[in-house]
């Protein structure tokens, strides 16, 4: 997996994370990329560091300073400076409120197919079953997989709270 600092051509900042630089590529391409605040198709990556570990830290690597726009942790709100960052801070709170709303709808109006999501939306876009919104699980490669043959899959988000 690959993580992307990526920007819209509004200067909009967020990041992704994909297969390769090809399911990158082929997404962006496909217009399946779009920015988070504005919608906007026109994405690029931006400048990143790359993660390097040396012979001598080999599995204890620190991880590279964070851009300033990503959403992991946010600052406590007596460490956070006033102004841009508190407008950042609303603004991720927003993100989140509204990928919960996503997730809920889907899992309310969706068929869990669990280890079968592969299969299920093989069947459904080959014409073999009816369509239906799914979701479930699939590893990387049979997601690769199905993006390769012109299905359209995409992961739901996970948020930090899921993961306690």
């Amino acid at each position: 997996m690959i993580r992307y600092a990526l920007h819209c051509d509004r200067d909009h900042a967020f990041e992704s994370w994909f297969q390769s630089s090809a399911a990158y590529d082929s997404q962006v391409k496909r217009k399946l990329v779009t920015c988070p605040a504005c919608g906007s198709a026109k994405i690029e990556k931006a400048i990143m560091a790359p993660r390097i570990v040396g012979k001598k830290g080999r599995g204890r690597a620190t991880p590279p300073p964070e851009p300033a726009t990503t959403t992991t942790t946010p600052p406590t709100p007596e460490a956070a400076p006033s102004g841009s960052t508190s407008l950042l801070m609303a603004q991720e709170r927003e993100l989140r409120s509204k990928l919960k709303e996503l997730c809920d709808h889907i899992v309310k109006n969706a068929d869990n197919v669990g280890e079968r999501f592969a299969n299920e939306a093989r069947a459904m876009h080959y014409g073999d079953k009816e369509h239906r919104p799914i979701y479930g699980e699939a590893s990387p490669d049979e997601a690769k997989s199905l993006i390769d043959e012109g299905i359209e899959v995409s992961p739901l988000p996970t948020l930090p709270e899921d993961r306690n």
